[in-house]
């Protein structure tokens, strides 16, 4: 026994000293060697093993991702000993990989930043925040199997993200600062180059995570799933309307506009000021045949935003919607004189229509001097109306527009 635990001692010994020398390819090799001896080996030398297994596959942050896997997977195998010191070797790891994920994200490498988070929580499960960067990240690259489960691994958490910040007035400017904590905030305020210190507590991204979970289930067209973790999010956060919005669109993706309609009212009650919203029922009223309830609400989301294009253009739509039974009555009529005035009186109400619908396409022209659908109606507009002029004008701008195109 004591010939058995001398070799022990003396390839842990040699596993420490190539650790020393960062020669951490040298250490995996002499722990291939000591891991065959681990069945008659102490728990006091089996948790060292581990501990020098774990610091040679970090390899002080050259390690790969799964290096690192097997490092914090050896780390959690030490049942003896060493608990500052792999508290500081952990402390080391998170470090370095949220240096790494920040400086990939900045990048625009979203792949290495996403798993260099998720690591990092690994190595300080206390920290939640990292596993919600790691989530949020994967969302940028698209990655959403891989952010739903880390998702649904923060909701099972409960992990809400709230904290309390310390802010202070910055004498010099008059302008309020967030502080990294409570101590600097406080040093500062002795020091006198800040005043009027206060706390403040983050907003909960718990409803944010359901939500996001719901509309990764969208993106997979799992809607029954969607609309499920939608409720729960909702009934989080009943007044937040992006929610409310969420849900709709949902219903609307699964071709149930009643029920998206009555989404969109109810989030108008609570936002009436919301001119997307005024337009979204637009949208829906005229695609259920309810045309003159639509023209409110597209007037309505004028009224509100002025610039809102598209509403100009759909009211516009609406009009020449009346257009086409009118043609249809026009090439049904015959030669006799009632059926001449008939067709005299129905050309001047379609003229009635063109002249109608004019002013909402000039101002989305107007809006958007590009508009090539809102240029090209116009066109066609003032050839039959007979204002050569204006088609004139109105046709050298559409070829303008196209050919910049």
């Amino acid at each position: 026994m004591s010939i058995v635990t001398f070799a022990q001692k003396k390839e842990l010994r040699a596993v420490e000293r190539a650790i020393k020398d960062n020669n951490y390819s040298e250490a995996k090799a002499s722990l291939n060697q000591v891991e065959a001896m681990l069945p008659t080996m102490d728990d006091k030398y089996k948790s060292e093993y581990y501990f020098l297994k774990g610091q040679a596959y970090y390899a002080n942050g050259a390690g790969s991702n799964k290096d690192i896997d097997t490092a914090l997977e050896s780390l959690g195998k030490v049942t003896e000993g060493y608990a500052e010191e792999i508290a500081q070797l952990k402390q080391n790891m998170v470090n370095h990989l949220l240096t790494k994920g920040n400086d990939a994200y900045e990048k625009k490498d979203y792949v290495t930043a996403s798993n260099d988070f998720e690591k990092a929580y690994r190595a300080s499960v206390k920290d939640t925040t990292y596993l919600y960067y790691a989530a949020a990240t994967a969302v940028n690259y698209q990655d959403y199997d891989r952010a739903l489960e880390l998702y649904k691994e923060l909701k099972d958490l409960g992990y809400t993200g709230v904290e309390k910040q310390y802010y202070a007035v910055n004498v010099d400017t008059q302008e309020e600062e967030l502080f990294q904590n409570k101590n600097m905030r406080d040093l500062s305020v002795k020091a006198k180059t800040h005043i009027k210190p206060t706390d403040r507590m983050t907003e909960s991204k718990k409803a944010e995570i359901v939500k996001n979970i719901a509309l990764i289930y969208v993106s997979k067209d799992e809607n029954e799933k969607a609309l499920e973790a939608m409720k729960e999010a909702r009934a989080e956060s009943p007044e937040d309307i992006n929610l409310i919005l969420s849900e709709a669109n949902v219903y609307y993706k699964m071709g149930n506009t009643e029920e998206f309609k009555k989404l969109l009212e109810l989030a108008t009650t609570k936002d009436p000021n919301n001119p997307e919203l005024q337009y979204n029922l637009g949208v829906i009223a005229s695609e259920s045949d309810h045309p003159e309830e639509a023209r409110a609400y597209y007037e309505k989301a004028i009224q509100l935003d002025p610039s809102y294009i598209n509403a100009y253009i759909n009211l516009a739509a609406l009009i020449l919607n009346k257009e086409q039974p009118m043609i249809e009555e026009m090439n049904s009529l015959g030669t006799s004189k009632a059926d001449n005035l008939r067709y005299d009186e129905l050309r001047e109400q379609r003229q009635e229509l063109y002249k109608d619908a004019i002013p909402y396409l000039e101002k989305a022209l107007e809006i958007d001097s590009k508009n090539i659908s809102a240029a090209k109606t116009l066109m066609n507009i003032y050839s039959v109306i007979g204002e050569t002029d204006k088609f004139k004008t109105m046709k050298a701008k559409v070829e303008a527009i196209e050919s910049e195109n």
